[in-house]
């Protein structure tokens, strides 16, 4: 394993994140913990139950009972849950957990999400992005932040994580080498990124903690697109 200590010499200037939608609050949901998109739906962890929904018309579309108090994720085929010290494999189409791995933050990890066959596991106060082995839970490389760290997505080769400290959120774009911050969007004042996950295209899922709601951002377009 090896660690890649953040640099905070290119600390990006902040801009206004832009706020297209919001979903929810969700029946029987106090709290939005990880988000996810399928391809078509997105999901949301709350707590004892996954939640999907329509991003066009907002209406949940499936419920499964799983322990979700974390980071939410999908491969293609299976959604990973982080519960507990544990991220279960999930069959979305009957709920059944197929596979349980060790979360490498025993209990203490946040974001999470799949990117080139990988699981990426943020840790909250340790400040730190995890890849991880998706069979065995085994570290392979370690990014160091140096902010809180929340959710996290992988987009284009971009790596975004969520930042929560006290009454300020961000989405932060970092070099996956060294950590550095290369873009900043700075959510409104107490509004809070528990979840966050790209749709692919231009839209990020975050999600909204103790608001209890999944609030879309626009993803800025890259240099010279």
């Amino acid at each position: 394993m090896t660690s890649k200590k953040s640099k905070d010499k290119t600390q990006a200037t902040a801009r206004a994140a832009e706020i297209v939608r919001e979903y929810g609050p969700f029946a029987g949901a106090e709290r939005v913990h990880g988000v996810t998109h399928d391809g078509q739906r997105v999901w949301a962890a709350t707590g004892d139950r996954l939640i999907a929904f329509d991003p066009g018309s907002g209406e949940p579309t499936r419920t499964l009972d799983r322990a979700c108090d974390a980071g939410t994720t999908f491969d293609g085929t299976y959604l990973y849950q982080i519960a507990e010290a544990r991220i279960d494999k999930i069959d979305p189409a009957t709920g059944n957990v197929v596979a349980s791995i060790p979360a490498p933050g025993q209990g203490y990890d946040s974001g999470l999400t799949w990117a080139e066959g990988s699981l990426w596991v943020g840790q909250y106060r340790d400040r730190k992005i995890h890849q991880i082995d998706p069979a065995t839970g085994a570290v392979i490389r370690t990014i160091d932040s140096n902010r809180f760290v929340t959710g996290v997505t992988w987009v284009d080769g971009e790596l975004w994580h969520g930042t929560w400290e006290g009454d300020e959120s961000e989405l932060r774009r970092i070099n996956p080498e060294s950590g550095a911050v290369l873009e900043r969007l700075e959510m409104p004042a107490g509004t809070a990124v528990s979840g966050l996950e790209s749709d692919g295209a231009d839209l990020f899922y975050c999600g909204g903690g103790a608001s209890g709601k999944v609030r879309a951002v626009r993803r800025p377009k890259a240099a010279g697109s």
